[in-house]
C-alpha cells in the first residue's frame, strides 16, 4: 500500500496560500488540506493571478499529488440554516470557495453538510440539497465532498442515510461532482465503531449499504477524545484516543481505501513536531 500512500495534514496558508505546499513538503506530506481564506470571516481577499501561479508552481515541484490536495470550507457556512438571509450568505461563501478551488485547479471542497436549527431533518436536508445545487452550477471542476459529522445537536450528517438522502436530492447533471469525506472522530462519536475488526466490519457494510464506496474520496484520520457515540466533536493524536491502534491500523491496510488521501486534523504546535509524530504511526502500522 505504501507505493500509493497519500497521507498528508492540514496546513496553514500563513503568508501565502503556496507557503502550505512547502510546510506540507517539509514534514513529508504528499497529499495536503488548506483553507484558502480565513475559516472564521465571511470575507476573503480575490485570489490574484501571481498567488494562483505561486500555488501552482510550489505544488508541481512537490511531491505532493494535485489530486491529493482539498479545501475545506469556511466553518460558518450552513447551508442547512431555516434562515433565508443565513442560507443566502451561505449560498454566496459556498459558491465563492467552489471558484477559489477551480481557480488553483483544486479538486476538491470538504464541507460540514450542515444543522436543521430546528427545522428537522428532512427539511434541513433538502435545503442542504438545493443550496448545493446552486452552487455547483455556478460553477465547473472542483468536487463538493460532504463530511460526517458527530451528529451533535442539530448537525445533519452524523448518520450514513443523511449522506445517502443528500446524494438522491442531487439533480443527476451534478451527481458527477458530489462525494464523501469521512472523518474517523466524528463516525466514532456519531456511534459507528471502527476500535474492532467485528465494529469495523459492521461500519463498512453500513456506509456501502448507503452511499457507496465509490463516492468515497477524501479520509481525514482523527482519533477521538471522548467516547463511542458521544456525538463531541474533539480531535485527539492517533492512538492516543478511543479508537487506538488497532482502528487506525485496519484502515492502512485496508484494499478498499486505496488511492484515496489520507489527513490528520489533529492539534499541533509551530514546529509540526505532531503531524511527524502521527503520519510516522500511521506509516508504522502498514503491514
Amino acid at each position: 500500500m505504501t507505493d500509493d500512500l497519500m497521507l498528508g495534514a492540514h496546513m496553514s496558508i500563513a503568508g501565502g496560500i503556496d507557503k502550505a505546499v512547502a510546510r506540507g513538503e517539509g514534514i513529508g506530506c504528499t497529499a495536503l488540506q488548506i483553507f484558502t481564506k480565513s475559516a472564521n470571516q465571511w470575507k476573503a481577499k480575490p485570489l490574484v493571478d501571481e498567488d494562483v501561479a505561486r500555488f501552482k508552481a510550489a505544488l508541481a515541484a512537490s511531491p505532493i499529488a494535485p489530486g491529493a490536495v482539498v479545501v475545506h470550507d469556511s466553518y460558518l457556512i450552513n447551508l442547512g440554516s431555516p434562515d433565508d438571509g443565513k442560507w443566502e450568505q451561505s449560498i454566496a461563501a459556498f459558491t465563492e470557495e467552489l471558484r477559489r478551488c477551480d481557480q488553483l485547479a483544486i479538486p476538491y471542497l470538504v464541507t460540514h453538510p450542515g444543522a436543521h436549527m430546528g427545522s428537522g431533518e428532512e427539511v434541513g436536508l433538502a435545503r442542504v440539497a438545493a443550496g448545493m445545487t446552486r452552487a455547483l452550477a455556478e460553477t465547473e471542476r472542483a468536487l463538493v465532498l460532504l463530511e460526517t459529522t458527530a451528529g451533535q445537536g442539530t448537525y445533519l450528517g452524523g448518520r450514513f442515510e443523511h449522506l445517502a438522502r443528500l446524494l438522491e436530492l442531487t439533480p443527476p447533471e451534478f451527481h458527477h461532482r458530489v462525494g464523501i469525506c469521512l472523518d474517523t472522530c466524528h463516525i466514532f462519536v456519531a456511534g459507528y465503531d471502527i476500535s474492532t475488526p467485528e465494529g469495523y466490519a459492521a461500519t463498512w457494510a453500513e456506509f456501502d449499504r448507503e452511499v457507496g464506496r465509490d463516492r468515497l474520496r477524501v479520509l481525514h484520520l482523527n482519533d477521538a477524545k471522548k467516547p463511542l457515540g458521544s456525538h463531541t466533536d474533539r480531535h485527539e493524536h492517533l492512538g492516543k484516543g478511543h479508537i487506538g491502534e488497532t482502528g487506525f491500523r485496519l484502515i492502512m491496510n485496508d484494499p478498499l481505501l486505496r488511492g484515496r488521501p489520507f489527513l490528520l486534523e489533529t492539534p499541533k504546535g509551530d514546529d509540526l513536531a505532531e503531524d511527524r509524530e502521527n503520519m510516522a504511526f500511521l506509516r508504522g502500522l502498514i503491514a
